[in-house]
């Protein structure tokens, strides 16, 4: 799943109709996400990984045939700074791709609602360390909000919440080198699968020797729904890349946690995960942590464009 951390800021201080609906849609189709995931879980997770990269391959490449913009790629593999730039964003995705469709799949999608709401508090914090930005009182606030969470849930447990810190740290270091990539989001984003491509494919048929592999061409219900793995992964981020220039960046700041809500009512209501007394006690704090620094961030825009 991508978060508006890893792409430009949009290129309007206006929002517009057309860019909420590509927006809205973008993080819709990651909410229902789940679901598909779901159908996938007699499948092991490396395996799915595997086919979202081979099967993005043919849509991404399409898409910038079309655009005309292949021009930056290949000055991209071309240049050694830039190939291991891409190496080292194509590991962090895949790393989160597996934690994701493992946490779906093995019953914890509650953790990986947990770990996508987290996720702004999270870069503001690498922020602070890794960059030195300030964080004002309400940042500070929210990221002590959302670490008593974590604890609470660690406590209860007698174990940390791997899926969701895993999640977690694996997009926000991901969005980090990912704003240093000097690459459009869906240049970067083909580049990125190239760069799997090879793993991805040596995996694969690896499973098809040993005969081990889910994916055969006698058109059945695994061979369409590992086909549509690359739908469900370029689809929606495209779509939401169009979007997110046509928007401002606290409009896309709010509409993020569309994704982690639907996820989370998934959890709740259909997979019928447990919400037990911690979950009850950490995600209102999550959720207080998100309020209070949301408002933040629109008050400190809201100054800024004013000054």
């Amino acid at each position: 799943m991508r978060n508006p951390d890893s792409l430009p800021p949009p290129a309007t201080n206006e929002d517009t109709p057309l860019g909420l609906v590509f927006a809205i849609t973008a993080y819709g189709l990651w909410g229902f996400l789940p679901l598909y995931m779901k159908l996938l879980s007699h499948i092991p997770a490396a395996e799915i990984v595997a086919h979202r990269v081979l099967w993005s391959l043919p849509i991404a490449a399409a898409v910038l045939i079309v655009l005309r913009r292949t021009d930056a790629l290949r000055e991209a593999l071309r240049s050694p700074r830039m190939l291991g730039m891409g190496c080292v964003t194509a590991a962090l995705i895949s790393i989160n791709w597996g934690i994701y469709v493992w946490a779906i799949n093995s019953g914890h999608a509650l953790d990986a609602a947990l770990g996508y709401y987290i996720n702004p508090l999270f870069s503001i914090f690498l922020a602070a360390v890794l960059l030195g930005e300030r964080l004002n009182a309400a940042q500070m606030v929210a990221i002590a909000l959302a670490a008593c969470a974590v604890l609470v849930l660690a406590v209860d447990a007698g174990r940390m919440p791997w899926a969701a810190l895993g999640l977690t740290i694996s997009w926000g270091f991901y969005a980090l080198c990912k704003k240093s990539l000097p690459i459009g989001p869906n240049q970067g984003f083909l580049l990125e699968v190239l760069i799997l491509i090879v793993p991805a494919v040596g995996y694969l048929g690896y499973l098809a020797t040993t005969g081990e592999a889910h994916f055969h061409f006698d058109g059945g219900r695994d061979f369409w729904l590992l086909l549509g793995c690359g739908v469900i992964t370029a689809v929606p981020l495209m779509i939401y890349a169009n979007g997110a220039k046509l928007l401002r960046l606290s409009t896309i700041g709010i509409l993020q946690y569309i994704a982690p809500t639907m996820i989370f009512l998934c959890a709740v209501l259909v997979f019928e995960e447990p919400f037990g007394r911690a979950r009850a006690i950490a995600f209102p704090m999550i959720w207080l942590a998100l309020v209070i620094y949301s408002t933040a961030m629109l008050r400190q825009m809201r100054a800024a464009k004013a000054g």
